[in-house]
């Protein structure tokens, strides 16, 4: 198991086994995702948002914003009728 202390500031030094494990180096960003109450479990966040690109393949269709819009608003009456 491998331990690090928690300052009085908060901080902790993440260690070099750590950090190589999750690819980190410094100035990348760790999450923190509350998996149970009092359980947490720390994430690479290292990933920019263009390497998701292609990651849902292509779309089937291609929409406007105008027809997102229509439909956005559509669902949301039916939504809203629903709850009545």
């Amino acid at each position: 198991m491998t331990t690090a202390t928690l300052t009085s500031k908060g901080q902790i030094t993440v260690p070099a086994v750590v950090r190589v494990a999750l690819g980190v180096d410094a100035g990348d960003r760790v999450e923190f995702v509350e998996i149970v109450p009092g359980r947490y479990e720390v994430i690479a966040a290292t990933r920019s948002v263009t390497a998701l690109k292609g990651m849902f393949g292509r779309p089937r269709k291609v929409v406007s914003i105008e027809e997102m819009n229509a439909t956005i608003a559509r669902r949301g009456a039916a939504a809203r009728d629903v709850a009545k």
